[in-house]
Parts: C-alpha cells; structure tokens; sequence
C-alpha cells in the first residue's frame, strides 16, 4: 500500500521498498509493458475473450412492473403505476419512465422471466452464494490478473457515488460487500477508486487532501518521492521508472473524467435532469436520491474509460434508492420512480450510445439488475414490497442479440410463466462473454470455484 500524508518523509529505503507495491495485488515489476504491450489478454495467453462486462446493480430492489413488464391488462392494483410506453420492439412495452430505453429497446436484451430467488436485501446477484461469497469480478481477476499487464489497469473495479463525487454519501455497506473475494485471492479485490477504500483492497492512494482524480496531488506526491530519492542516488532501476509512468500516466488517467472531451461529460450528466432541491425531503432517503441523480451518469462515463483502456469487470451502483415501500424512507413507488428512472434511463442510454459510436459496443456488456423484485399488488400507501420470484432483468452489448425479450412472467407478473432464469444462468453468460471456456477449463491454475462458475448454463437464446 502507497500512502502520501502531509507528514510523510521518504528516503531511499523507502523509495526501493516500492518494489513490492501492490497495485491490485501486482507489484510494480509485473506492471511492465513487454516486447508485447498493448496486446490483448488473449494474446498474451489468458483464457479471455478480450471483452469487458460492466455490473450495473440497483441498490434496494427495483419493480419488474414499473421498468421492463407493465402488466397494464392486470387489476388497477397489480399493473404499473407509471403506465406504460411502445418500445422499439413490436409488442413490447416498458414502464412511461424509460422512454429513452424504449427508443433503444431493439438493441435491448430483456430478461422477465428472471427469479433472484428470495425477497432478502443482499446483494446476492453480484456477491451472493452461487458465486461463492466473491464479487463476480473477484472470479474474473483470479484468472487474468489483478492488472492489465499491458497499462497497469485494475482488471476489477468497483464504483460508488464517491468516485465522481467526493461530495456524495458513502457506499451502502450494509447488505453485503461488493469488494469480498470470497476464495479467491486477496488481489483479486475490486479497486475501489474514492480515497476511503478498504482495508483488504490492495491498491490505494490515500492522500488526505485530495482524491485520485486530482493527478496533480498524486503528481505532487511522487514527485516529492523522487526529490528524496535522487538526493541519494543518481540513479534508479528503470523498471521502476517505467512502472511509474504507468500508474500516473495510464492509470490516473483513466479515472480522471476531467480528462474526457467537455461534450461528453455533459451528454452522461444526469444532474441536469431535474432539480433535486425539489426532492421530497420527507423521505429519509432523499439524499440517496439526489446522489442518484448527481452522479449515475458520470459513473457510467467512468465505466467505459475504464473498460476501455484494459479494466475487465467494473460494478457500478449508487447508494439505496430502489426500495418502494411507501414508508418513511422510501416515496411512494410513483413519486420514487420520477427520481429513479430519468436518471437511470438517460444514464443507460448515453452509455450504449457511446459504446456504439466508439466501436465498442460489441465488446463491453452491460449487466442492469437489482438484489430482487417487487410485489405484485400495490401495499396500501401506495409502495410496493419485498418479493423474491421475479425481478427485472436488462442486458445489451458485448455481441448479445439484440431486441430479444426472454422469457414471460405470470398473469400478476409476480413468477416466470416460462424459461425461469436465475442467477447461475446469468452468471453462466457473464463467464462465457468474458471467457473462452473450453481453454479455461485446460488452463492450470485456475480454482475450482471458477471453474464451476463457468459451468453454469447461460441464459438460453444467448449463449446456445
């Protein structure tokens, strides 16, 4: 671990001791570039497929009705409280909040047979039992590395409102650890790019004052480092010199959205979406509305920087907002969605366009899901609650077929009526996206644990 400090003095001994310093449980040697940088992960020997996957998790439990299955045929009490809206699709509509998406909904693979499995608020389906305990990401990383050999990129990153916005809560910890490794190695944790980090993630620039996007603090940092390192040497190892280069010049970088043309940030900016001082400060979860809105779309920007220059599963999730009860935290599931799907929608929507402007779009998937559903039937104050037999489902990308709609759910649009999917199947298509599966299972060294993750049957009609 590297810790800049307002106090901190470093001599040489210091300075050679970074040698052994992790950056995602690689040490700085491992970090440089061969005859071969900038080649893929697949050149270069990995049982990959050279794409990327990024997990979008929504925090607290989203509503199948009023997103991807409206209902709008079932009781007053059971179908959508948002309406509905035509899609792309014909046939197929989405809840009225996601108009973008449904302008989009033919590059769409949508899931409403999906069944998370219990109604319990966890995070089960990125960090849960049927991927051992591990963020999904962890299992990734014990294959390929914990960096991009080629730059030095974290292979594994998590997000969190804090990444873009030193102003924003911190992470919801509460349900469950999206940095866990579960079995897999220390190294394989998720780095966590927002200064306040944990304890087990072995990449992390502290520096008081400042976060890691502010290049000029870590600049500072190491040039301090390399003033009291040539006071007493004239010379330094060169792959130590090179190693550094690639952590200021290819790393910092890439979490740097300052870095990235002013058009883009404005076309991912969900801030501007509507005014968030007119949030109903009744509900106790106000704030993780406003952070929602601030910052999901800038999170999704960072996603695909970081995709694209080497990062090979990022989570993204912003704090608490999905739950629907109607109680004293959470508005009404109405009320609730007018915060929670513009940013969403837009967020998603500048996400896929850009991949596809960029060439990208058949080389990063994206992953959109919550830890569970919601209830078929309205609660009296107008929420819906808890409900574990079908949840909304979202996929697109990474050379998936596009304008699909998987599976049927019941009348009341509370279980599958057809192809339940559940979370096995799901990670079965994020392993068989990231890896080629047949080398994998021939390569030596990799754990059991991956290897029956990539044993999972993918979701049906998109993997065979």
């Amino acid at each position: 671990m590297l810790r800049f400090g307002d106090s901190a003095r470093l001599g040489r001994r210091d300075f050679l001791r970074v040698g052994s310093l992790a950056l995602g449980g690689m040490s700085l040697p491992w970090l440089i570039p061969t005859a071969n940088a900038g080649t893929k992960l697949s050149e270069a020997g990995k049982p990959v497929t050279d794409k990327s996957v990024v997990f979008l998790f929504l925090h607290g439990g989203p509503s199948q009705f009023e997103t991807f299955d409206p209902k709008m045929t079932a009781p007053a009490e059971v179908r959508s409280t948002t309406g509905e809206i035509k899609t792309a699709i014909p046939g197929v509509t989405f809840g009225t909040t996601f108009p973008k998406l449904a302008e989009r909904a033919n590059r769409l693979c949508v899931v409403r047979s999906f069944v998370p499995g219990d109604a319990n608020h966890d995070i089960k389906t990125i960090v849960g039992k049927d991927s051992f305990g591990a963020n999904i990401g962890s299992a990734y990383a014990s294959a390929v590395g914990g960096n991009n050999p080629s730059n030095g990129m974290p292979t594994n990153c998590v997000l969190f409102p804090r990444a873009v916005d030193p102003a924003a809560g911190v992470e919801q910890g509460g349900f469950g650890k999206f940095v866990s490794t579960g079995p897999f190695p220390a190294n394989t944790a998720p780095f966590q790019p927002d200064g306040t980090g944990n304890a087990k993630n072995d990449m992390k620039l502290n520096l008081p004052m400042s976060r890691l996007e502010d290049r000029r603090a870590l600049l500072s940092g190491f040039d301090q480092l390399k003033r009291g390192f040539e006071a007493e040497s004239a010379s330094v190892d060169a792959a130590r010199q090179k190693a550094f280069s690639i952590l200021l010049g290819g790393v910092g970088e890439a979490f740097d959205i300052s870095k990235e043309d002013v058009k883009t940030v404005e076309k991912y900016d969900t801030a501007k979406l509507y005014d968030v001082t007119k949030i109903d400060k009744k509900w106790n979860n106000w704030k993780h509305y406003t952070d929602n809105a601030k910052t999901l779309g800038k999170l999704m920007l960072l996603a695909r920087r970081l995709c694209e220059r080497g990062a090979g599963f990022v989570t993204v999730t912003t704090n608490f907002v999905w739950d629907m009860h109607a109680d004293n935290n959470n508005a009404h599931v109405t009320e609730g969605m007018s915060y929670m799907a513009p940013p969403l929608d837009h967020a998603i929507s500048t996400f896929l366009d850009d991949l596809r402007d960029r060439g990208l779009e058949d080389k990063v998937m994206l992953v959109v899901c919550g830890e569970m559903g919601r209830t078929p039937r309205i609660n009296g104050k107008g929420g819906r609650d808890h409900w574990g037999n079908l949840g909304p489902l979202m996929l697109a990308g990474g050379g998936l077929p596009e304008g699909v709609v998987i599976g049927k759910s019941s009348a009341n649009g509370g279980d599958p009526a057809t192809d339940p999917v559940r979370i096995p199947n799901l990670i079965g298509t994020i392993m068989h996206t990231l890896f080629d599966t047949g080398k994998l299972r021939i390569t030596r060294g990799v754990s059991r644990e991956l290897l029956t993750m990539s044993e999972y049957t993918p979701i049906r009609g998109l993997h065979g």
